[in-house]
């Protein structure tokens, strides 16, 4: 049986970037900052993304391209959620949402310019913890 590729049909929308933190909520507890307790991914490494398990995942995303961040919990118990997503915000300008009929929340935004190399911190709510940890380390998106 030949198999042959699928071609995207014109209008069709092209899949989000979706970049998620793993998160070791019970060492970020423990130490107070996320340094060495979140593993960054994303599903662009087709396209030159670099860094992966690391916290300085570097995204390469384009004008156009929608950004979909999201947190999981290394320890299946543990809650983690993000909290906030700071970057230019002439670059992206991120919003959280809410899946429906969940509570479960994740964030996104769209590329609005093309930049070579754009930092961005994210702040997470922890377990019980009322103030929220950011990175240490800044991911980025490059262009």
């Amino acid at each position: 049986m030949t198999t042959t590729p699928r071609r995207r049909e014109a209008g069709a929308a092209k899949r989000p970037i979706s970049i998620t933190a793993v998160v070791d909520c019970v060492g970020a507890l423990a130490a107070g900052n996320m340094q060495g307790h979140l593993y960054m991914y994303d599903t662009a490494k087709s396209t030159g993304s670099t860094g992966f398990g690391t916290e300085e995942l570097q995204t390469r995303a384009k004008k156009g391209d929608t950004l979909l961040w999201n947190a999981l919990a290394l320890e299946c118990e543990a809650y983690v959620a993000i909290d906030g997503i700071e970057i230019d915000s002439s670059v992206c300008i991120p919003e959280r949402k809410v899946y429906p009929g969940t509570d479960v929340a994740y964030w996104t935004g769209t590329v609005r310019r093309d930049a070579p190399h754009v930092t961005y911190q994210i702040s997470f709510k922890l377990g019980t913890r009322d103030e929220s940890i950011a990175t240490t380390l800044s991911s980025s998106l490059i262009g």
